[in-house]
């Protein structure tokens, strides 16, 4: 609890500071989904997280690859162009989304030996590249 407290203060911290992230100019359609994207994906992390700690690591290694990892890629390319976030992001934003899935498909190929160590030891590229993102850019 006192970490939660912590980490709370921190970020109203930061929250009111001026923010200096750059603004990646999205059209509407494609800044909503992305925001839904950014959801799921906190979702998913937390079900990768969540079965990690229970010792299943292979499991955590399919959901991380099937949401986040290399395959998960194009989830938009059936949306209007308008919609689709890529296109759209600054080129340095969309290859920090790309390092991203490259660090989920590792952690699930090294998930996939059953290994916990080594797979606990590539979460924090993973997260990184999500921690990355949100600190550089902001979408409004």
């Amino acid at each position: 609890m006192r970490v939660l407290m912590l980490i709370a203060t921190l970020w109203a911290t930061h929250a009111q500071a001026e923010d200096t992230r750059q603004l990646a100019s999205l059209p509407p359609a494609a800044q909503e989904s992305l925001r839904q994207e950014m959801l799921a994906n906190l979702v998913g992390l937390n079900e990768v997280l969540s079965l990690m700690a229970a010792g299943k690591v292979k499991e955590a290694g399919v959901v991380a690859e099937a949401e986040f990892g290399l395959s998960a890629q194009g989830k938009h390319r059936t949306k209007p162009m308008d919609a689709r976030p890529g296109p759209h992001m600054p080129p340095a934003m969309h290859g920090i989304g790309f390092d991203g899935h490259r660090a989920a498909s590792e952690f699930a190929k090294v998930a996939a030996t059953g290994d916990r160590d080594k797979a606990l030891a590539l979460l924090p590229n993973l997260t990184g590249a999500c921690v990355g993102c949100h600190f550089s850019y902001r979408t409004r």
